[in-house]
């Protein structure tokens, strides 16, 4: 059977059993495992079980329980809401600064968390009521909490990149230390986006009236400053051990998890409860990443050992004559697209097997484009019919929020987000200077 036609059957075969809803791993393990021991026999069922041990032996992969727990102790002992009343109270004189200071709390609750998930949970429940009370535009407060929590995926800890990581099998550090100043980019420039259309038209984001601001004491912000600040150094404070080589990627993550755990026993909101629901949601969560990685290395190894991989890169290059840069732009393309009806990791199963190998043999970084990647899993969570962040939005929003609504708001953080991916396209030492910078210590 010819290379050609391998990739085109594991290809269908494997998009068919996504097809009938069954979970990721399930269909991608599958698919696996029926084609190694139709190809090699006996000795194909070796591959899982080497892909299962690859998996325990990669030690960086404890970060990401660590990372998890961490986010959700935050989270459900109520810290994260302290620091979204702090932004309220500092932000709240300027035209559009509350939706200025969710975009800074989504920032910091991604660099706390590393999913979307979790951003979008305190943007929809706390954020979202405080601005339409206050007179926001519904359109816009919408689609700016669903691109802020886009960014729980590019900026560190991204669970994202703990995957890509794993199956592209480059540095998880590097990657985390890439998506920086690409994720503070894209931060800055939804910031200036929402500045310049309140300022344009200010009933879209009007600012706190003199009455409020007059009731709010400086005693009371300086003491909101305090219970704010607690998230934030608890981040820096990890982020910067490991800057500074006192500590490595793993124990960092091991750092943040105990002050989390620390800071809300301190804040005695530490019970029985909240101890409970985070260990659930960790556990939830790790368990079912360990399974798609574990299901899409099986699959990696397979489909490259029947080179299927060569076939494609012959199919771009020599049969299409493609260049380098035509291959990459058509890559990111087909990403968005099938953004539009399956997840992130669905989509890093499904083609990081065919795009990575390629990606590094047209000469690109592969960390470089681990980011590339990210950005664009994140414009394709805010693309209908099925994008991610929309269904998320549309089960947490009230109800004066319709679809219709959830669908308008997305456009202008959409061309933003796809300015962006051009920018870090063009400029690739955006993301490639911190992590060269860092480890050339």
């Amino acid at each position: 059977m010819s290379y050609e036609m391998i990739a085109l059957l594991m290809f269908s075969t494997m998009m068919l059993m996504l097809l009938t809803g069954k979970r990721v791993f399930g269909a991608i393990g599958f698919v696996a495992v029926v084609f190694a021991l139709g190809m090699w026999g006996d000795g194909g069922s070796e591959m899982a079980f080497s892909a299962a041990m690859k998996l325990m032996k990669w030690y960086p992969l404890l970060t990401l329980p660590l990372f998890v727990y961490m986010g959700y102790m935050l989270s459900e002992s109520g810290l994260a809401d302290d620091l979204y009343r702090m932004f309220h109270v500092w932000m709240g004189p300027v035209r559009g600064g509350l939706a200025i200071g969710t975009i800074v709390l989504m920032v910091a609750v991604s660099a706390m968390n590393g999913l979307s998930v979790a951003g979008m949970a305190i943007g929809a429940s706390i954020a979202l009521p405080e601005l339409l009370r206050r007179g926001y535009d519904k359109i816009m407060v919408t689609g700016v909490i669903q691109a802020g929590s886009s960014l729980g995926i590019l900026v560190p800890p991204s669970v994202v990149l703990v995957l890509y990581g794993m199956i592209a099998r480059q540095p998880v550090g590097q990657l985390w230390l890439a998506g920086v100043f690409p994720g503070l980019l894209m931060a800055g420039m939804f910031i200036v986006y929402i500045a310049i259309r309140c300022w344009l038209q200010p009933s879209m984001g009007p600012a706190l009236s003199k009455e409020e601001r007059a009731e709010i004491t400086w005693g009371e912000k300086v003491g909101l400053l305090k219970a704010g600040i607690v998230p934030l150094f608890i981040f820096f404070s990890m982020t910067g051990l490991f800057l500074m080589g006192i500590t490595s990627l793993v124990e960092s993550s091991a750092v943040g998890a105990l002050a989390a755990t620390l800071a809300a026993l301190f804040k005695r909101r530490l019970n029985r409860v909240v101890m409970e629901e985070t260990l659930r949601k960790t556990l939830s969560i790790s368990c079912m990443f360990m399974w798609i990685i574990l299901a899409a290395l099986a699959f990696g190894a397979v489909f490259d050992g029947l080179g299927a991989v060569r076939a494609i890169e012959s199919f771009f290059v020599d049969q299409m004559g493609l260049g380098p840069w035509q291959i990459l732009i058509m890559m990111q393309i087909s990403f968005i697209l099938m953004g539009m009806f399956l997840d992130d990791t669905a989509m890093l199963v499904i083609v990081a097997p065919l795009y990575v190998p390629l990606v590094g043999a047209l000469g690109f970084d592969l960390v470089w484009y681990g980011v590339l990647y990210t950005i664009t899993c994140q414009i394709a969570y805010m693309t209908p019919p099925f994008g991610y962040n929309l269904f998320l939005m549309r089960a947490m929003a009230p109800p004066e929020v319709t679809l219709k609504d959830i669908y308008k708001s997305i456009t202008p953080f959409v061309i933003i987000m796809a300015l962006a991916l051009g920018i870090v396209m063009a400029f690739p030492q955006i993301a490639l200077w911190l992590p060269e910078w860092h480890y050339a210590r």
